[in-house]
């Protein structure tokens, strides 16, 4: 992972405000996590951005990560036309109709018994890998989950900040 300045940092760290609160945004759809690190522009290096990233995350209230969750798609049904969540969902191409039918249900089931959805950093993960941990998780208590999904948020957070920070100026590309 990148840890010093970049030239995408240095972007994000000029944009106008309303510009940076948008691609914040497409990093995590909680507005506290944004507005927090909005307000600590800007960053001597993406490790300081990541560092910022970790501490609002912790301090996001059960709403707050409601918010945030319900900027992320169900397992196995990325959002029409969004290349991230189809990124991040990949590890789905392949996955045979018996995985993707006891996927759906397990979300399904897994959706009535928390709330929201079932929310795993998805990047390089097989559609078995993901099967395997709703499986798991489902027998979770709701505090268990709430932990668990933060720590997932987290990590979705980075992938989705080191892809902003590595981003050229727009006129480069």
């Amino acid at each position: 992972m990148t840890s010093g300045t970049t030239p995408g940092l240095t972007r994000f760290n000029t944009l106008e405000e309303t510009a940076a609160a948008a691609e914040l945004h497409e990093v995590c759809a909680s507005s506290a996590w944004g507005s927090k690190l909005l307000a600590q522009r800007p960053y001597a290096t993406v490790e300081s951005l990541f560092a910022a990233s970790d501490a609002a995350m912790a301090e996001l209230t059960t709403a707050d990560l409601e918010e945030a969750m319900a900027g992320h798609p169900p397992i196995g049904r990325p959002k029409p036309g969004d290349p991230t969540s189809s990124r991040e969902q990949r590890g789905m191409a392949g996955a045979s109709d018996e995985l993707k039918r006891e996927l759906l249900e397990l979300n399904l089931a897994y959706q009535d018994k928390f709330g929201h959805v079932f929310l795993i950093c998805a990047t390089g993960a097989t559609g078995e890998q993901m099967l395997a941990a709703l499986k798991t998780r489902i027998e979770n208590t709701a505090e268990q989950e709430r932990a668990i999904v933060r720590t997932e948020l987290g990590k979705i957070n980075r992938i989705r900040l080191t892809r902003l920070t590595e981003q050229q100026d727009q006129q480069d590309q």
